[in-house]
């Protein structure tokens, strides 16, 4: 399915409209034919966009799933979407850009007010400081749009669209210990986890490359974040060491000698994490205006991105398009050039997904009956036709 939708314009998909109309919930129950099918499904669904299939809209999901290449590439630590970090972490980009620009940075400055009714556009921030540019480019969540007041008034499309993007709800969990005790079991851990009363869906090891600072990274996901948000920092700590121990078979896992984490759910400046996601029937509709500029004021932000969208990779392909349709409008570049493509990173490829004859030909469970009831067929035919051989029914010449 994700093989239509096109991933710069997936309103234009051949059934973008049936498609939005549906949630993944009613995907799932029309294709999936087994309790365990649905299960990782939902699973599946849950930790990419920390979202409920009845939340999200079956082409908005397969367009994201499309557009950060495939299910194995989204899905993969190896070779996929939570395979690189950063030694240091990754605060560091930020931070040397912060350096680079000599004070030109202001933080702790949110924007109350944005007027581009005269020559130059003029922002105006919480503490009441003015600046002025000939454009400004936006680069936050589009929901929180709408603490910002315009003047002129947003168009009446883009208005709707900011009031129709919630986002995805998250607890992200560090566990530290003072040992890998899961590497001696032989374990990755890595843990993927169906049961409904676990607070933890999926894990990660979050070890240092060099062996030290052991960490499992776990995540609390949207319906589950929601309720533990409910009960104490120690609570939950308390039960991610118990479900830890239970899964791992180690009491190990009860004696951990840190824990940090972050409820993004209660991030006043994002509203929630990874992304904003688009509800059923509202990408066809009113999709398209995600990217389009408001004047001299353009937007960036992961969520207008068409290549890993929802990731740091989709958020700096965004930066980079706002920051070109600016100096296109300023007639320093062609607009040719503002979808240029970056080159691939030499020291850290994409490497091509492989898959076996297998998994590229079985059918699904609808071909199989199909292909079961064409054999069937087939056997009753041949039946028929010896039985009215042996008969005399059939003349042999």
């Amino acid at each position: 399915m994700g093989k239509e939708i096109p991933a710069e314009a997936p309103w234009d998909a051949p059934h973008a409209a049936d498609w939005d109309r549906m949630s993944m919930q009613q995907l799932i129950d029309k294709i999936c034919w087994t309790k365990a099918a649905k299960a990782f499904a939902t699973l599946f669904v849950n930790i990419n966009v920390t979202s409920e299939p009845y939340e999200v809209s079956a082409l908005w999901f397969l367009w994201y799933v499309k557009q950060c290449g495939g299910t194995t590439r989204i899905f993969s630590v190896t070779n996929g979407g939570q395979e690189r970090k950063f030694v240091g972490g990754s605060g560091q980009i930020t931070e040397r850009i912060l350096e680079r620009l000599k004070g030109k940075v202001k933080l702790e400055r949110p924007v109350i007010r944005i007027d581009r009714s005269g020559d130059n556009v003029v922002v105006e921030t919480l503490n009441h400081e003015l600046y002025e540019g000939k454009y400004v480019i936006s680069a936050i969540p589009p929901g929180l749009t709408t603490k910002i007041h315009f003047n002129p008034e947003l168009p009446s499309k883009r208005n709707q669209l900011i009031h129709r993007l919630p986002m995805g709800s998250v607890i992200k969990c560090m566990m530290y210990y003072k040992e890998a005790f899961w590497k001696k079991m032989d374990y990755c851990g890595s843990m993927f986890i169906e049961d409904e009363e676990a607070p933890i869906s999926v894990t990660l090891d979050d070890t240092k490359p060099d062996g030290s600072v052991p960490a499992i990274m776990g995540f609390i996901l949207t319906r589950k974040a929601y309720r533990l948000a409910y009960i104490s920092k120690e609570e939950r700590k308390r039960k991610i060491c118990e479900l830890y121990a239970k899964v791992l078979g180690t009491e190990e896992a009860l004696h951990p000698v840190h824990y940090e984490e972050k409820n993004w759910s209660a991030e006043q400046y994002s509203g929630g994490c990874y992304t904003a996601y688009f509800p059923p029937g509202i990408m066809s509709q009113y999709g398209r205006i995600i990217r389009q500029p408001v004047g001299r004021i353009y937007f960036a932000g992961t969520e207008t991105a068409t290549q890993w969208s929802g990731y740091m990779e989709g958020a700096v392909q965004a930066g980079e398009r706002a920051a070109r349709e600016v100096l296109c409008s300023m007639g320093k570049i062609s607009e040719s050039e503002i979808w240029r493509t970056e080159p691939e990173s030499k020291d850290v490829p994409a490497f091509p997904i492989t898959t076996t004859f297998w998994e590229r030909n079985l059918p699904s469970v609808p071909g199989l009956l199909c292909l079961l009831g064409c054999s069937s067929v087939f056997t009753s035919l041949a039946a028929a036709g010896l039985f009215a051989y042996k008969k005399g029914l059939l003349v042999q010449n």
